[in-house]
């Protein structure tokens, strides 16, 4: 299981990079250029993040970029030690899933001082907050985690 979960981050950590690198050439393309329009409930909007999720604490402190960083690597530790401990498959891809999401967003806060988000998701004038693979991949990996769970008590209800 423990190979699972590393191969998830793996995949999403690369997969996550390799978007915003896309994303980040697009709109270095044409500077001007803020939003592009997609679909009738997506733009691509790319924003620099240098809080946390949902943009909380985003106040363009460097002492951000440290702080989060470190509390990143101290979760995905224990996200680690945990995997190791995983023999259900669908957990093991769910901390994968959380693990990689997390290490894409530090190496952005590394290289580049704040998190590349460029996925707006909107319903008429509503628009979510503005996102990328990695908060994508965290959020999937929690909803796992909780489906996981949720299984295991059926089965041992029964």
């Amino acid at each position: 299981m423990l190979r699972l979960g590393l191969t998830a981050a793996l995949v999403v950590a690369v997969a996550d990079q390799l978007s915003k690198l896309w994303i980040l050439r697009l709109f270095a393309a044409d500077p001007a250029r803020r939003v592009v329009p997609v679909t009738p409930f997506l733009n691509l909007a790319l924003t620099w993040n240098r809080g946390m999720s949902f943009g909380l604490f985003d106040t363009n402190s460097r002492l951000n970029a440290v702080v989060f960083t470190v509390l990143a690597a101290i979760i995905v530790t224990g996200l680690v030690i945990w995997l190791r401990q995983v023999r259900q498959g669908l957990l093991a891809l769910a901390i994968g899933l959380v693990i990689g999401g997390a290490i894409g967003n530090v190496i952005d806060r590394l290289l580049r001082g704040a998190v590349v988000d460029f996925l707006d998701f909107y319903l008429g004038q509503w628009h979510f907050y503005v996102f990328n693979l990695a908060d994508a991949a965290i959020s999937v990996g929690v909803a796992l985690m909780v489906l996981d769970s949720l299984l295991a008590r059926a089965k041992a209800a029964n």
